[in-house]
């Protein structure tokens, strides 16, 4: 089975060097996508060609722009092409790999749905897609690779390197913004506009739970600290839980058509027929009573010709049944993870020693220790 990780960051230098990465560990060239946000148009003009499609291809005079701004440089060693439109409420953007032909073709350029069934195909929830496609809207660059299940968690490491956006958090800015769901006619975003919302990103946080406890605690840090009376430090454990769950989707199936051949087929039957025939001939010999009975009387013989003529009939006969149905079974899988859990480890020390050590086991000050 093979996963798709998704990760979405606020500038292209930091996907571009997630995505070198990924190219340096031997991840699929094929298997990764790029779709950033073109508002500038840092990689290539957009025409109004193909409804306002600009395909650049590799090594054309089109593509000048993209290279000044370093992503046919850096990342079209992933594809041919460089796909630049200009896509209703998200604005122009520039895509390569196989996410992009989700984009491709007369389509692109036409509706957003495009990027929201390209992610939603790659079995991305259609309320995430939007929050993904709103933040290419806002100036980001979306970056998707898929890989076995075996380095998922790989490649997964290697987009938290640098710098992804926190999906969760942003979804809260966005909602503090008035955002409810992804609506493609709304204006694009200019560049000083993404400028103003990246600094806006920087200064937001999202809320806080408010706390229960009537006791005033403070978190504990990485590092020494001294506490005083009255005050209390709080170490979390922390564990946690494996929930699986299950979902419906299609796999195989038949389904059945029916059709009308003709068949010439060849048949033979004997037919019976009757011909009259008549026949004259002279004769001479004396006449006798039984001819003279008759003779001299006017008599009327008929004879009627008959034959057979075939008759042609049809009856549809049930020969062969098809019956199609389904079956239900029950099977049970074990699902094989590991889970994390905080272990918290309390060394008495005596008054002599004042060595510390933070929840990581490292020494951090020294001291005379017993």
């Amino acid at each position: 089975m093979a996963k798709t990780i998704v990760g979405l960051f606020d500038t292209f230098a930091h996907a571009q060097s997630a995505v070198n990465d990924l190219i340096s560990a031997g991840f699929n060239r094929d298997d990764i996508s790029v779709v950033a946000n073109n508002a500038s148009g840092e990689f290539g003009s957009h025409g109004n060609d193909h409804h306002g499609v600009n395909v650049a291809q590799a090594g054309g005079d089109a593509v000048k722009g993209a290279v000044k701004g370093g992503m046919y440089g850096g990342l079209t060693a992933l594809a041919a092409t460089v796909a630049l439109a200009l896509i209703p409420g998200i604005g122009p953007i520039a895509a390569i790999g196989p996410l992009s032909a989700f984009l491709g073709g007369a389509a692109l350029g036409a509706t957003a749905g495009g990027i929201l069934g390209g992610l939603t195909g790659l079995g991305v929830p259609e309320h995430e897609a939007g929050y993904y496609a709103e933040g290419i809207r806002r100036g980001g660059t979306l970056v998707t690779v898929h890989a076995d299940d075996a380095r998922a968690n790989e490649a997964t490491n290697i987009l938290n390197r640098h710098n992804p956006v926190d999906m969760d958090t942003r979804a809260e800015y966005y909602k503090s913004t008035g955002f409810t769901k992804y609506d493609e006619k709304l204006p694009a975003y200019t560049p000083s506009q993404i400028e103003e919302e990246r600094t806006r990103y920087s200064t937001f946080t999202a809320p806080m739970a408010t706390a229960s406890t009537s006791t005033a605690t403070m978190p504990m840090s990485n590092t020494n600290r001294t506490v005083n009376a009255g005050e209390t430090v709080s170490v979390p454990v922390v564990e946690e839980q494996l929930a699986v769950g299950k979902r419906s989707v299609e796999g195989g199936g038949a389904r059945i058509h029916t059709r009308v051949i003709e068949t010439p087929v060849t048949e033979s039957v004997t037919l019976h027929e009757e011909h009259v025939t008549v026949d004259r001939h002279a004769v001479n010999r004396p006449a006798t009573s039984a001819d003279l009975n008759n003779a001299f009387q006017e008599t009327n013989i008929e004879l009627r010709e008959r034959s057979e003529v075939p008759v042609v009939a049809k009856e549809a006969r049930i020969v062969e049944e098809v019956t199609i149905g389904k079956t239900a079974t029950e099977r049970t899988e074990t699902i094989t993870d590991t889970v994390r859990r905080t272990d918290v480890d309390v060394e008495e020390i005596n008054r002599e020693d004042t060595t510390v050590y933070n929840t990581t086991n490292t020494q951090t000050t020294s001291g005379n220790r017993m």
